[in-house]
């Protein structure tokens, strides 16, 4: 054959070059469709053979390159896949983790604080009987009731008393409608004739049961003890009985173990010496992220004899501190996807070189560098994408299996990993979220069929008479 019969073979080697790739005749039949959902695996060898014939040239290449062989090439290959699945499935339990943080806050805050919080500056709120209707009228505010908060020192009255300095949170039996009525283990919410509701975890603390008689001084009677034991005045006031009405077992570490609550009525004769008057309003909003407006709104509609408190002021610094976290343990640990992407260019740079007299053969045959480029591409996305597949499946199975796993470890470890008394919570939350699966799924596909552009650029470079110069 002469120069320009050579000539012709190249202008001419599409068609010819994807007919040399096939390994068999597309069958005359085509897609047996009766075979049903399963019908490509119930085929033959040969006839699934035909089926995968229809694939690109570059992609089919790619697959018989990425055969599993035992040779140093493979073994790369698969620790790419494993570092790419270890690396999405931490990324996936870490940001679920603290994503289930931000929310499980979030709810503790709806939930045991309020929205707003209405005060007369510099002064007990005696007037709440009448602020408490024109707090109601706002369309934004869905229910609002007085209360009472403050430090007090708890005795118990047993044959070994134990002392206490938990938080006194007085409320109207009658509009409370919080988490806290409903969070009752024993007994009942129950306030009424010095009745309390004490947290799960004081009560433990305490040795506190059902009907146990409790005493309590709040800051203004310890001053006043303290004042007339000075003067050697007699005799000196005796503290306010209470009595264990019920066992709250909220969830909530800092109300578990800190809260003690009674009437407001109650509350008066503690802190306000029986006095008509109340520290506050507490404000549930219909949205509570209408907090600012609504605040804004009541500001205007009270005057500035009052001030009215969001939980955006209250909250905010630690919620942003969340959100800020949360990005940089994604950034950071993004790195060890790309760690394994390094892995990825190792085995594509290896494949290169020992694939350079079938690169060189190809291009003899008329393929172009664009074609041998997409196939070793094809080899990083195909790799990246196994990876990326067995670690979501392997982050959702850990995210499932969270809490089981925890306590395993602190039995391993012998020590609690995860403490309530720091974290605030009982159990590891989490939450799946569709973005933050897609951000990390995407971006670490990405990252691993970025990894092969370099290798299969150098592989489209080679040129033939190179490649067989010393076959």
């Amino acid at each position: 054959m002469g120069i320009v019969g050579l000539w012709q073979l190249r202008q001419n080697w599409s068609d010819k070059f994807r007919k040399r790739c096939q390994l068999v005749a597309r069958p005359a039949h085509g897609w047996d469709s009766s075979a049903g959902r399963f019908g490509f695996w119930r085929k033959g060898f040969h006839q699934r053979r035909e089926d995968m014939s229809r694939l690109p040239v570059e992609l089919l290449f790619a697959l018989r390159y990425l055969k599993p062989k035992r040779t140093f090439v493979s073994v790369i290959t698969m620790i790419s896949i494993v570092g790419v699945m270890l690396g999405v499935a931490v990324l996936i339990v870490v940001i679920a983790v603290m994503s289930g943080f931000d929310q499980q806050l979030r709810e503790k805050i709806f939930g045991f604080h309020p929205h707003l919080r209405v005060q007369e500056r510099d002064a007990s709120m005696a007037s709440y009987r009448e602020v408490l209707p024109k707090v109601l009228e706002a369309e934004t505010v869905r229910e609002a009731a007085p209360y009472i908060a403050g430090p007090i020192v708890v005795e118990t009255q047993t044959a070994t008393p134990r002392i206490a300095m938990p938080s006194l949170i007085g409320v109207d039996p009658e509009l409370e409608s919080g988490i806290l009525p409903e969070s009752v283990i024993d007994g009942a919410f129950d306030l009424e004739g010095q009745g309390v509701v004490i947290g799960h975890r004081l009560a433990r603390a305490l040795g506190l049961r059902m009907g146990d008689p409790i005493a309590a001084y709040s800051h203004s009677g310890l001053r006043q003890i303290h004042r007339l034991t000075q003067g050697g005045e007699e005799p000196l006031p005796l503290p306010d009985d209470y009595i264990v009405r019920g066992i709250f077992d909220a969830g909530y570490y800092e109300y578990d173990s800190n809260v003690i609550v009674c009437s407001v009525f109650d509350a008066q004769e503690l802190f306000l010496n029986g006095a008509d008057a109340v520290h506050g309003l507490h404000v549930i909003l219909k949205n509570p992220y209408d907090a600012g407006a609504a605040q804004m709104a009541l500001q205007n509609k009270l005057g500035d004899g009052f001030a009215v408190y969001s939980w955006l002021e209250e909250h905010s610094s630690l919620l942003n501190a969340l959100i800020v976290e949360k990005n940089m343990i994604r950034f950071l640990l993004f790195f060890i996807v790309l760690v394994a992407a390094f892995g990825i260019t190792s085995s594509q740079i290896t494949f290169v070189v020992q694939k350079t007299r079938e690169i060189g053969m190809l291009k003899a045959l008329g393929a172009t560098a664009r074609q041998i480029l997409l196939i070793f591409l094809c080899q990083s996305f195909i790799v990246g994408i196994a990876g990326v597949i067995a670690g979501f499946g392997l982050g959702l199975l850990a995210v499932e299996y969270r809490n089981e796993f925890l306590l395993w470890m602190n039995r391993a470890a012998g020590f609690d990993l995860f403490p309530a008394s720091v974290y605030g919570f009982a159990l590891l939350p989490a939450v799946l979220d569709a973005a933050d699966l897609a951000t990390i799924c995407g971006g670490s596909l990405l990252i691993c069929s970025l990894a092969g552009v370099l290798p299969a650029i150098n592989a489209g470079r080679l040129r033939p008479v190179e490649s067989l110069r010393h076959e």
